[in-house]
């Protein structure tokens, strides 16, 4: 089967979604899928990264809020492009132009929606908290939800990572939602590559000693990330005890996130961790991962924090809250920087040694990403098999 997956947040500059799209294009061929990512672009190209796996771009204008990105902006040319690979079935990652233009190609295969961003949750949500209650913003925002339902009429699945969103698109009308939750790349992360020295080094340089407690974040330097909740958090549960943060990202967000440590020696911002291997050590030699966002499909991020062996500290919202395990960690109320504050003070009080021998004994289970595409493939091929019937 030619899956065409219309990829519009896929970057080479990426994280979570050029992780996974590499490993899609790893997992297909062997289970018999040809497996094309259509994405925008600088220019008209076309790569095959191995027998059965390519990667194909359309001349598309920049994302004027990132230029890492770029968007879809002629719907002719992508139904072209669509008509050009003869897909047996085409897979969207984004639920705004690039699935309505989709939606509207006369090609007659099956066609699924991958809710990769949950908008509510980062933009509306987050702006509007406070003020309105969430029922009180879907309310206003009923466009948006007629938008998704329209999608739900044109497409044959609409697939989601987190049970969390799955329910809210359900309630909203959005009847054929599903959860296939997603995975960790395989053979990479592990309790085991726990290193002393490299977990000693990063608490020096967060000027503390070896008895400290290292936390570590990892993610873009975005405002839905709430990196600067994270530091107040670590700053008030350090007056009371020896904590530091390395945070790992890039972004426009940085110097935001800089001020908001204050000038603490305790709290490093450090860039972002290309290179896999030094990630999983740095990450296996940490005492817990903390994370701030709500608004995550899946949370990539957790889950690696839980393949190395890690307790999580995770708000109770989205993705991230689907990861929490008891006694691995602790699950605060999202976007309360006060709850997460008392939280956390309490949490560095309690026996973290052992915590993290349950979190590693745990690590094994850490659902694998090739599980999340058997999943995927599996309803596909039914889903072609019914098409071709």
């Amino acid at each position: 089967m030619r899956i065409v997956d219309v990829c519009a947040f896929y970057t080479p500059a990426g994280g979570g979604v050029k992780t996974y799209v590499e490993r899609k294009l790893q997992a297909g061929p062997p289970a018999g899928h040809e497996i094309v990512i259509l994405a925008p672009g600088d220019e008209n190209r076309v790569e095959e990264v191995a027998p059965g796996a390519i990667i194909a771009t359309i001349a598309a204008a920049p994302f004027p809020l990132d230029r890492n990105y770029h968007y879809f902006d002629d719907q002719d040319r992508l139904h072209a492009a669509l008509d050009q690979w003869r897909p047996d079935l085409v897979e969207v990652a984004s639920p705004w132009t690039s699935a309505s233009m989709v939606g509207r190609w006369r090609g007659d295969v099956p066609r699924a929606l991958i809710m990769h961003c949950d908008f509510l949750s980062a933009y509306p949500y987050r702006w509007l908290q406070g003020m309105f209650s969430i029922s009180t913003i879907d309310r206003r925002l009923e466009w948006y939800w007629r938008h998704l339902r329209k999608l739900d009429r044109q497409f044959d699945f609409v697939v989601s990572a987190s049970d969390d969103l799955t329910q809210r698109l359900r309630a909203g009308g959005v009847t054929k939602a599903q959860t296939i939750p997603m995975g960790v790349q395989p053979g990479v992360f592990s309790p085991d590559l726990r290193d002393e020295e490299l977990r000693r080094e990063m608490l020096e340089q967060c000027g503390l000693p070896p008895e400290a407690t290292l936390l570590v974040g990892l993610g873009r330097m975005a405002p839905e990330k709430r990196w600067p909740m994270i530091c107040e958090a670590v700053l008030a549960a350090g007056s009371r005890y020896a904590v530091g943060l390395v945070l790992f990202g890039a972004g426009r967000d940085r110097a935001r996130v800089i001020r908001a440590t204050r000038g603490s020696p305790h709290i490093i911002v450090a860039p972002a961790l290309a290179n896999r291997d030094r990630l999983a050590r740095m990450l296996a030699s940490a005492d817990a991962l903390i994370h701030g966002c709500e608004a995550e499909t899946f949370c990539m991020v957790a889950a690696e924090g839980a393949a190395s062996g890690l307790p999580l500290i995770l708000p109770d919202r989205g993705g991230a809250a689907d990861h929490h395990r008891p006694a691995c960690g602790i699950r605060y109320a999202a976007c309360d920087a006060r709850d997460l504050g008392e939280r956390l003070t309490a949490y560095l009080g309690e026996d973290l040694q052992a915590e993290r021998r349950r979190a590693a004994a745990l690590a094994p289970q850490v659902r694998l990403m090739d599980a999340h595409f058997d999943d995927l493939f599996a309803v596909y091929e039914r889903s072609a098999a019914r098409a071709a019937a």
